[in-house]
């Protein structure tokens, strides 16, 4: 695997600060140039493998063990006194978010399309995206949300701009399943306590609507298969019902298949498993994508496609949404 050193580590922290962070949290974005900027710090990182350097898996995993730190200072004194038990926290763990937030992005293509609708979403985690019609949404007018159950669901605020075919019903879903290579088990404490940890320290707002959606999924109980994306995704999309609109989905998971050769793969053969095949992803992942959008997004955007046709910008954790259609 090759190998990364330290002055691209530094630059890959900054360069998750401007992109990522930017004002959404002003801690980390202070501990993330301060990580940038001590050797000792990144040397730690330099002991992990590549894919364990990920600027949020370091944060969550720091304030998981040690709390919240009131600055660089009391962080990075945690850091180096317990090298050992943030490795293995680290090793140990991967950046499940599974923000539920971003069904608020989905939502405009899902309500658009064959009703009913079969759900497959791959790197499911938690299973909380497959829950799109048990939430309500904000997208500047009315709030939509389900009819009546008996949890209140979170309300999830999107700013859309004019082009955006904002629903005016939830969809009709009648089968969801979700695929991960590590599926979250809401009955586990520890496992809950992960997911809350990722959520970044001032975004309260945003940690409210997860336990929220938590607390849905834990009822609801999506189904949830292990298994990787590569080699198990069509058993299980065959095991959807002939007469639904199968929707095979995906947010942020594509960075985690290293190889440019296997993306490009799965980008040719997903679109033969299903009806209607939507990546809410990072640009540089889906580059034949991105080239078709016409112009570049946001800075730090993802954009979504369906079949392979960028549609929108979206926030990566679903809080706005800039439709550009099939361009």
């Amino acid at each position: 695997m090759e190998q990364q050193d330290g002055s691209s580590v530094s630059t890959a922290y900054l360069r998750f600060a401007e992109d990522e962070v930017r004002d959404r949290s002003p801690l980390y974005g202070a501990l993330l140039r301060g990580v940038a900027a001590d050797p000792e710090v990144i040397g730690f990182l330099l002991t992990l493998p590549r894919e364990k350097r990920q600027p949020n898996l370091f944060l969550a995993a720091a304030r998981r063990l040690f709390g919240t730190p009131a600055g660089w200072d009391q962080f990075r004194s945690g850091v180096l006194q317990n090298k050992d038990a943030l490795r293995a926290a680290m090793l140990a763990r991967s950046t499940q978010t599974n923000e539920p937030g971003r069904c608020a992005a989905l939502l405009p293509v899902l309500a658009g399309l064959p009703e009913p609708l079969a759900l497959l979403e791959v790197g499911a985690s938690a299973g909380l995206c497959l829950l799109p019609d048990f939430y309500a949404y904000d997208y500047g007018g009315a709030v939509l949300g389900p009819e009546a159950q008996r949890l209140p669901p979170p309300v999830f605020p999107c700013a859309v701009n004019a082009a955006t075919p904002v629903p005016a019903r939830l969809p009709r879903v009648v089968w969801r399943a979700g695929l991960d290579l590590k599926p979250v088990d809401l009955a586990d404490p520890g496992e809950v306590g992960w997911l809350e940890a990722l959520v970044w320290p001032e975004q309260t707002d945003r940690l409210a609507r997860l336990r929220s959606a938590i607390e849905i999924a834990a009822e609801q109980k999506p189904r949830l298969v292990k298994g990787d994306l590569r080699t198990d995704l069509a058993v299980l999309a065959r095991e959807a019902p002939k007469d639904a609109t199968l929707v095979i989905f995906h947010t942020a998971v594509l960075p985690y298949l290293s190889s440019a050769v296997d993306r490009e793969e799965f980008a040719r053969s997903v679109g033969l498993l299903c009806d209607f095949w939507i990546a809410n992803e990072t640009p540089r992942v889906l580059p034949d994508i991105a080239g078709r959008a016409g112009r570049e997004g946001p800075r730090g955007s993802f954009l979504m496609s369906v079949n392979g046709a960028p549609m929108a910008w979206t926030d990566p954790h679903g809080a706005w949404l800039n439709w550009i259609g099939a361009g």
